[in-house]
């Protein structure tokens, strides 16, 4: 409200509820709260669907090397070598999460220049930050031998790791794409790609790992290999999609020093957030190292699962993020606050399904990844501490997501830094190793930070909802 007179949107843009403003507020509460889910929804499912193809590149990789002669060995090898990627790989990832409020809200405010060099400055950040993201993990190979780790899954872990490396600068530009793609609201190629990638892995896999068709048999080593195969078809796909959608945004890419300033300014944090919870649970994966490759092999597989009902919170934050910030865009302040709020209200929903799985089939989820009846025992017990911080990971998820798209990305590393690595690790690591309950006291660790970051997102985001109204 701008002296005494209520501003409209500055076009119709259909804000969250999937209508006008004006047309939002004639109907009925429950009328708008259903519209707002069904439009959530369609955001969020592809988004969901490209998380979960992500993430299945690992998933697959972890099943099919499980399938070696020595499972237990060959799951942590492959766990490990994950376990030093992944952080810094995703904290480069990180650095784009701006986009997602930059594009959304030129979008919103029919500003398609903008949106164009929001791309180009990210891809500008991608092709320096991911050398030095791959120096960073090359510098941390050392840590495995001087933590104790058993020399065969180090050793595999280590061959792993060097040839995975090659597929960072590839993700880092594939997510340069992906973000601006979901910030103009095209995201079913997204999915399309997560999806038609994970045959070329499965498909290299079963070539690379096990040597098929006149193929050198690579153990763990292959696993790696077929990943970067399916991520330079991953990039190179969603390079094409945006050359179809937007051919300026490729013909006439350029990178912006003022915008790039602004998506690290946005990013820096974001990348310090993901990278600490990131961070936590592979530390946590060195941690089970340190015990026996059964303990290794049982938070491998207990990780996957978690992991996989993490995606589509994933996708379901970045859903937030883009229409909280594309509503902001059209001046809709109202419609960005029903939209944080849908999304987490879907999160819960998701997440409890997600905690029954795990409480109802743990042995039968387990069997996906090995038939070895000690990792299946000792699966079963941290499955069921996975289920009870089910909703809490849901929650801080898209509570996060919800504030990127109000432009704050600080207030989530805080709680991540204090909760993770202050409170839940220290004390996981006291339950594990001083106490004598092993990788089960690591998983109980988690579950407190876990439950600390979300409750306290949530009244972050309930007091930015109160100033808004």
């Amino acid at each position: 409200m701008i002296n005494g007179k209520a501003q409209e949107p500055p076009h119709a843009v259909p804000d969250i509820v999937g209508t006008t403003r004006s047309a939002a507020l004639r109907g009925p509460a429950e009328r708008v709260f259903l519209k707002g889910v069904r439009a959530m929804l369609r955001l969020a499912f592809p988004l969901a669907l490209a998380e979960l193809g992500w993430m299945a590149m690992g998933v697959v990789d972890v099943i099919m090397v499980g399938r070696l002669p020595a499972s237990a060995d060959a799951i942590g090898a492959a766990s490990l070598g994950a376990a030093l990627f992944y952080p810094f790989a995703i904290a480069a990832i990180g650095l784009l999460s701006g986009m997602d409020a930059l594009v959304s809200h030129a979008f919103g405010a029919d500003d398609p220049e903008e949106a164009r060099r929001s791309l180009g400055s990210g891809l500008a950040i991608a092709f320096v930050a991911s050398p030095v993201a791959v120096a960073i993990i090359f510098a941390m190979i050392p840590l495995l031998s001087r933590l104790g780790v058993v020399p065969v899954v180090r050793d595999d872990a280590v061959g792993f790791i060097h040839i995975l490396s090659w597929s960072l600068p590839l993700l880092v530009i594939y997510t340069c794409f992906r973000r601006y793609l979901q910030g103009i609201h095209c995201v079913r190629p997204i999915a399309v790609a997560l999806i038609s990638s994970n045959l070329v892995n499965a498909f290299g896999n079963w070539i690379l790992i096990f040597g098929h068709w006149g193929a050198p048999a690579m153990g763990v080593r292959g696993s790696a290999l077929s990943t970067v195969f399916a991520r330079v078809y991953l990039a190179g796909f969603l390079m094409f999609v945006v050359w179809l959608r937007d051919p300026l945004a490729i013909r006439g890419l350029h990178a912006s020093r003022a915008l790039a300033g602004r998506l690290l300014r946005l990013g820096l944090p974001a990348a310090a957030t993901i990278g600490l919870e990131v961070g936590v649970f592979h530390t946590a994966t060195v941690l089970a190292g340190m015990l026996n490759p059964v303990s290794l092999a049982a938070h491998t597989i207990v990780l996957n699962a978690a992991a996989v009902t993490y995606m589509p919170q994933l996708g379901l934050g970045s859903a937030a993020a883009v229409s909280v910030g594309r509503a902001l865009g059209a001046g809709d302040r109202a419609g960005a606050v029903r939209a944080g709020w849908t999304a987490l209200a879907l999160a819960t929903a998701l997440e409890l399904f997600a905690a029954g799985l795990f409480l109802l089939l743990p042995r039968q989820i387990t069997h996906i990844y090995t038939s070895d009846s000690r990792v299946v025992r000792l699966s079963v017990t941290l499955f069921a501490i996975a289920a009870g911080f089910q909703i809490f990971d849901g929650v801080q998820t898209v509570a996060t997501g919800a504030l990127r798209g109000w432009g704050n990305t600080k207030t989530a590393m805080t709680f991540n830094l204090v909760a993770y690595w202050f409170i839940g690790l220290p004390f996981g690591w006291w339950l594990c190793f001083r106490k004598g309950w092993g990788v089960a006291g690591i998983w109980d660790g988690l579950w407190l930070a876990l439950a600390l970051i979300a409750v306290g997102l949530t009244f972050v985001l309930h007091r930015r909802s109160r100033q808004s109204r």
